[in-house]
């Protein structure tokens, strides 16, 4: 069984229809803890560790084999309390930031929550480090969208999105990673050259990996990704966005 951190109840229909499509048979079971990005946005990711690392303990003595995170904003956090609380962590978007890498040294993140912004730069450049590539990361908030999301408006949400995404060219970035897996699905919107990366796929197949027992490289780890027993990060990712 693969449990998954949600801070926001909108994913819950999106991971289980990618579960149904792709990883027919695997257990999910959603824990959705919204407050606890509210408290990050206003003392940032280290204020909710604790609790981070509590919802981890319920979710293996629950029986989970694995914990996917889904929200970037948290991402970090998850991942540092994986050995106190005894879990397998999965973040959502180290898959999605393995592959920008691999795309080409300029990275621009964007994001519709500002508190997003800083965690996912660090993974970008953690991957890079990892990978061995110099990368160039610039961040990019989508103007007045995380509004729409919490007004309830996807599709103004999700055009703004892609305005923002449209807004960087070829002479910018090789690659746009969508910073939060709510913005999935803008990627079918833009109009931009520039290779746009997204979370939720790649990132569910790491997980579902991670319930198998198949452990992928983990934050601040020395390990070699390309070990045998191990999940490529970059491969995987590349692979689910070329539709393989």
């Amino acid at each position: 069984m693969l449990a998954l951190l949600h801070t926001s109840p909108v994913h819950v229909p999106v991971f289980d229809a990618l579960r149904d499509a792709h990883h027919p048979g695997l257990e999910l079971r959603h824990l959705v803890e919204e407050e606890l990005l509210d408290r990050a946005r206003s003392g940032g990711p280290e204020a909710v560790a604790d609790d981070v690392r509590a919802a981890l303990r319920r979710a293996v003595a629950d029986g989970a084999r694995a914990v996917l995170c889904t929200c970037s904003t948290l991402g970090g956090v998850a991942e540092r309390a994986a050995g106190a609380a005894g879990a397998t962590v999965v973040r959502v978007d180290r898959p999605m930031a393995a592959a920008a890498v691999a795309a080409g040294r300029r990275v621009t993140v964007l994001a519709a929550l500002e508190s997003t912004l800083a965690p996912t730069r660090t993974l970008i450049l953690e991957e890079a480090r990892r990978a061995g590539r110099p990368v160039e990361v610039r961040t990019v908030l989508a103007a007045g969208a995380w509004d729409r999301f919490e007004a309830g408006d996807t599709e103004g949400y999700l055009r703004r999105v892609a305005a923002a995404a449209d807004a960087v060219t070829d002479a910018d970035a090789d690659a746009i990673v969508l910073a939060q897996a709510s913005m999935a699905p803008a990627a079918g919107l833009v109009a931009t050259t520039v290779p746009v990366f997204s979370s939720p796929r790649a990132g569910l197949a790491a997980g579902a990996a991670a319930a198998r027992g198949v452990q992928g490289p983990s934050s601040g780890s020395d390990r070699d990704p390309k070990a045998p027993g191990r999940v490529g990060w970059a491969h995987l990712a590349v692979a689910v966005h070329a539709g393989e």
